[in-house]
């Protein structure tokens, strides 16, 4: 909104690429009768100061629907914005070179105070330029009131308005991004803070509102956390967008090794991650967690999917904690796993590598094919005799039966805990 003129002697637009030479100046008299015009019409503009800024905001309320909800919030301070820069405007008509600096320093306050506001840009730009429009308009009606015959002088005044007007223009625009950018990096910074409190379990109840307005997520819904740690900023982008498809509502929070994300789920929970590129699918590893109810059991969530992610081979995959309870029990309990270990396979773990590597695969392999030795003697190259014959030594060296149940969940459990917890 500000607006303001300078004899051709005095304003300059902003910088251009090339500056065209100027022919030496024959028209000093006219222009001289022009600023005299001019000068007159803004006098009285300045008199009547009130009524234009009401005309200029009317304007807005009717055109600019950004102004509207903001007048509809503050009205007070919407005149007062727009009665300060016609002040400055109109000042800077009668004495361009002692106003520019205040003129100046009103416009970047008004860019600057609506970026933190959120107006619209485009809508701040509209607002300059109606005022411009609307002082141009009110020296040509003066003019034409007072002395018809010289509103023709003003034309030699006209093309220097504007270019103060895109001035300004300028200038607004550059205090509102700088101010912009200022905000969206405080904005960031603090959903990143809150976001991390949320998964560490440490946000504070009286929190969350402001954390689900930060997120953009609701504060009571149904949530899984992902857990994607693929090292490479590229293979961590598309484990990203491969364990959370598209149109799932999620708030990313990366750390040094692993990322997470908040995802709100329905009662079917997430799906199947979408395959990867097989160049990006090697040693990207993700963790599911079980979904939990509202935004203060996120921490527990995180924890959860840590889990998973914590059962996934280094060579990569996808674990999904429901999947993998038993798993899951161990690894949480690495200390109790570790002692199950010892306890259940120890005589055969102090075996000799070559020995103890053939009953440890031959169990596993037993297990994983539901008990039955022919499946597994098919997949170890061998006969089933083998197999049997090697599930019994096995049988001797820990002191369990593979045909008592409960043996059987302590030896699978024990297996599990030296594949995971192994130093």
């Amino acid at each position: 909104m500000q607006h303001a003129v300078r004899s051709r002697g005095a304003i300059r637009s902003a910088p251009t690429p090339v500056p065209r030479p100027r022919t030496r100046r024959v028209t000093s008299l006219m222009d001289a009768d022009a600023l005299r015009v001019l000068h007159r019409a803004a006098r009285i503009l300045l008199d009547d100061l009130p009524d234009l800024t009401d005309r200029l905001v009317a304007v807005l309320q009717e055109q600019e629907p950004a102004y509207r909800a903001a007048m509809a919030g503050d009205p007070t301070a919407t005149w007062q914005e727009a009665h300060r820069s016609l002040r400055h405007s109109v000042h800077s008509l009668l004495d361009p070179r002692s106003a520019r600096d205040a003129a100046r320093r009103c416009s970047w306050r008004v860019g600057a105070t609506r970026a933190e506001q959120g107006l619209p840009l485009d809508a701040l730009l509209h607002a300059f330029r109606l005022g411009g429009s609307l002082v141009w308009q009110r020296l040509v009606e003066e003019t034409s009131r007072t002395a018809p015959e010289d509103v023709r002088l003003l034309v030699h005044v006209a093309a220097d308005v504007w270019n103060f007007v895109d001035e300004h223009c300028t200038l607004v625009a550059d205090a509102y991004r700088q101010v912009e950018w200022q905000v969206n990096r405080r904005r960031e910074n603090r959903a990143r803070l809150l976001a991390a409190a949320l998964l560490d379990g440490s946000s504070r109840i009286a929190d969350l509102p402001e954390t689900a307005q930060a997120l953009d997520l609701p504060e009571h819904g149904r949530y899984v956390v992902v857990a994607v740690a693929a090292g490479h900023p590229a293979r961590c982008a598309v484990a990203r967008a491969s364990a959370v498809p598209d149109g799932w509502r999620v708030h990313w929070h990366a750390g040094v090794d692993v990322d997470h994300g908040i995802v709100l789920v329905g009662d079917d929970g997430l799906p199947e991650p979408a395959p990867r590129p097989a160049d990006l699918a090697q040693g990207v590893r993700i963790g599911v967690g079980s979904p939990v109810e509202g935004l203060a059991a996120v921490g527990d969530a995180r924890r959860l999917a840590d889990t998973a992610l914590s059962i996934c081979p280094a060579s990569g995959g996808t674990v999904r904690l429901a999947d993998h309870l038993p798993a899951a029990l161990v690894v949480s309990s690495p200390e109790l796993g570790r002692s199950l270990a010892e306890r259940v396979l120890g005589p055969l773990l102090r075996l000799e590598p070559g020995d103890r590597d053939v009953l440890l695969d031959t169990l596993t392999t037993w297990l994983a094919c539901d008990g039955s030795a022919q499946r597994a003697g098919e997949q170890l190259y061998c006969h089933r005799n083998t197999v049997l014959n090697r599930l019994r030594r096995c049988e001797q060296l820990t002191g369990r039966s593979l045909a008592r149940p409960a043996d059987v969940v302590e030896v699978s459990l024990a297996l599990t805990a030296h594949r995971l917890l192994r130093d």
